[in-house]
């Protein structure tokens, strides 16, 4: 048996791909159809090298030159312990509850800056798309787009559409397509429910409505049968799965304890969640390790929520503190990422 030691020597500086990071473009384009969106984002200027980000008249959040300066995010990855990094819009861009029509022109300059970050990349970077996914023709239309010509791996979605859950089957089309182009989905918290149960400031969204979000999303995905209907569908869930972990074992037990559980779901819920993946954004070891015994060491991957302040500093040397085994270390580091992503494993040094 590997040593923890050994385990931090598998995860030399610089080898790990991080599944989890965001982009927010320097500017956005003035909206050229008839009527401006109420929600339509721009920028105005802040202190030294940050922006704000406007939507609807008000700063949603202050952003530095990280978001779009692919120079300065290069510059950070070997200190993070990377070596690659898959970018994704900032969620809330992601704009569902826009016109389709007005959402559609804003996520395909968001695609087209992203595939511009990833040639300056030099190899360095990868993409995850945005689509119109309140319109499912016109997702599957950009998801061609930016699968087929700008060579994106997948496409970050939230972790509901204007409040339909992700497990619903009326999005069963879409992931249809995603599994036909044999695109990664990884699934972003978003407008997440219970906000109004929430007491104190606004971070409390990021902070604690957003793995609860992510969690029911999971197991939306879980009771709707969506890997029952799409078993070649390669879906990743953010912040850990969030509540997931904890939500398991009581679904499980309730789908050993009710009958109409039971003929709903073909696998157990602890088997349908082994298909899935999960970031390692979770903030502590111990929940890491967790994750590992939920899940298993083979469906999890690097997630740092970079550049926002709340994100992971230091992915892999969590991983490395919470394995103790060298070759499931290096499968949370870059291996399981592969896998997702659908690109060529590299040989083991």
């Amino acid at each position: 048996m590997a040593t923890l030691h050994d385990a931090h020597l598998a995860a030399p500086c610089g080898c790990g791909i991080d599944v989890h990071s965001h982009v927010v473009p320097e500017n956005f384009p003035a909206y050229i159809g008839a009527r401006l969106p109420a929600e339509w984002p721009s920028m105005a200027a802040a202190h030294a090298c940050h922006r704000h980000v406007m939507i609807a008249g008000k700063v949603y959040r202050t952003v530095s030159d990280q978001c779009w300066d692919v120079g300065r995010r290069l510059e950070d990855l070997p200190g993070m312990g990377l070596s690659m990094q898959v970018i994704s819009p900032m969620p809330e861009l992601l704009s569902y509850w826009m016109a389709a029509a007005d959402a559609q022109p804003l996520l395909r300059y968001l695609n087209d800056q992203m595939a511009a970050m990833v040639e300056q990349g030099r190899g360095r970077l990868l993409a995850l798309g945005a689509v119109p996914l309140q319109d499912l023709d016109l997702a599957i239309r950009e998801l061609e787009y930016v699968v087929g010509t700008l060579g994106f791996k997948g496409v970050e979605i939230g972790s509901n559409i204007n409040g339909v859950p992700i497990g619903s089957p009326d999005l069963d089309p879409f992931f249809e397509a995603c599994e036909a182009l044999g695109a990664a989905v990884f699934v972003h918290a978003l407008r997440p429910a219970g906000m109004d149960r929430l007491v104190g400031p606004a971070p409390l969204q990021q902070v604690l409505a957003y793995p609860v979000d992510v969690g029911l999303a999971a197991a939306s995905a879980i009771t709707g049968g969506l890997l029952a209907r799409r078993p070649k569908l390669r879906i990743g869930f953010s912040h850990g799965g969030g509540a997931l972990a904890s939500l398991l074992p009581r679904l499980e037990q309730g789908w050993r304890v009710f009958p109409t559980l039971k003929d709903s779901m073909a696998l157990s819920p602890a088997e349908q969640a082994r298909q899935f993946f999960y970031d390692t954004l979770v903030f502590d070891t111990a929940t890491l390790q967790h994750l590992v015994h939920c899940f298993g060491a083979s469906q999890l991957m690097i997630g740092s929520d970079y550049p926002f302040n709340f994100h992971e500093r230091q992915p892999v040397e969590r991983i490395a503190a919470a394995l103790g085994d060298a070759l499931a270390a290096r499968a949370l580091i870059d291996g399981n990422a592969r896998r997702f992503l659908g690109i060529q494993e590299q040989p083991m040094a």
